[in-house]
């Protein structure tokens, strides 16, 4: 089994068989109440090894999706780099080190940091399913105002800025900047996690990197503050343990994030963004935009616009517009 997607979903399934079910979904209730909260970095929620299989099979394959969602716009705005190396800070298992190597293929040094080390052991032990992870390093550091990042080409940081206090995020933010040619940042789709984004894509763009995505510009974001958030979606398939801890029947949940891509590297941004879900009516599809004059607007696709039509129907939140113009 090559594909990282579908090697990541079966190790996960392997692991959480050996654990009791309902053990896994009250640790599960436990960690999803506390650990991605308050939780000052230097003192883990996740204390041993039952704790970090229950949260890796619960979050893994949310932020793998939500990872790739980002990459993946990215990387059409970049399209013919491949980074030579990777760090994910604040990695834990490492679910962002899979999406890299989903997105890109081949190796390349990668080394996760994270506090919590039985995230890391059992991040290594996972990785070992997947040829380009075998050789990763991971090791124990805190991430703040002290980290040291050595020069990397991709720094990615997923759901990490809201364990931090500002001043520790601006720094770990300044310290990517200084050390990267890319930095993917991913934080739960809220208007609390869009105004962590925010704050750190402005603080990128301040150490004179470009926005790749999702944004067409690299100006002020145009959303005024307190109206509304960007903020797209990724499907996941739930596992058992997710339908038992959420009591739900749907085979997938959408996993709502926020992110942004910037880079040092020259850009070729979306000339328009699909930032919500499309809405299609008879003979015409509604679609919202962050366009590249730096304004919102919605556009009305009819029939009118033949094939234009066909791909306003087809569109997804989240895309590029029109479609071949990213």
């Amino acid at each position: 089994m090559n594909d990282p997607a579908d090697t990541l979903r079966a190790t996960l399934a392997d692991l959480v068989d050996g654990l009791p079910p309902r053990q896994a979904a009250r640790a599960v209730e436990r960690l999803i109440a506390n650990y991605r909260g308050d939780t000052p970095t230097d003192a883990p929620i996740l204390r041993d090894r039952a704790d970090v299989v229950a949260y890796a099979a619960y979050r893994m394959p949310a932020t793998f999706a939500a990872v790739r969602s980002a990459l993946t716009a990215f990387a059409e705005a970049v399209p013919d780099w491949v980074p030579g190396s990777h760090l994910d800070v604040g990695g834990g298992t490492g679910a962002a080190t899979w999406a890299v190597s989903d997105t890109w293929g081949g190796t390349r040094p990668v080394t996760v940091l994270d506090w919590a080390e039985p995230a890391l052991v059992l991040g290594q032990e996972i990785a070992a399913s997947l040829p380009a992870l075998r050789e990763a390093r991971w090791r124990r550091s805190r991430i703040g105002a002290a980290l040291d990042i050595e020069s990397v080409e991709l720094v990615t940081v997923s759901y990490v800025l809201n364990e931090l206090t500002g001043s520790d995020r601006a720094a770990l933010v300044d310290a990517a900047a200084g050390a990267a040619r890319a930095v993917v940042i991913v934080e739960a789709g809220t208007p609390a996690g869009y105004a962590r984004v925010v704050e750190a894509r402005d603080r990128l763009i301040a150490a004179g990197f470009r926005v790749a995505a999702p944004c067409p510009h690299s100006a002020a974001c145009p959303i005024e503050a307190g109206t509304d958030w960007c903020h797209f979606a990724a499907r996941v398939s739930r596992s058992s343990l997710h339908r038992q801890v959420k009591s739900g029947s749907l085979a997938y949940e959408d996993e709502k994030f926020s992110y942004v891509a910037a880079t040092r590297l020259p850009v070729e941004p979306a000339a328009s963004r699909v930032v919500r879900r499309p809405q299609i009516r008879k003979g015409q599809v509604l679609l919202d935009l962050c366009a590249s004059d730096e304004r919102l607007r919605r556009s009305t696709v009819t029939k009118r616009h033949g094939d234009l039509y066909k791909a306003a129907r087809d569109a997804a939140w989240g895309d590029p517009w029109p479609p071949g113009e990213d």
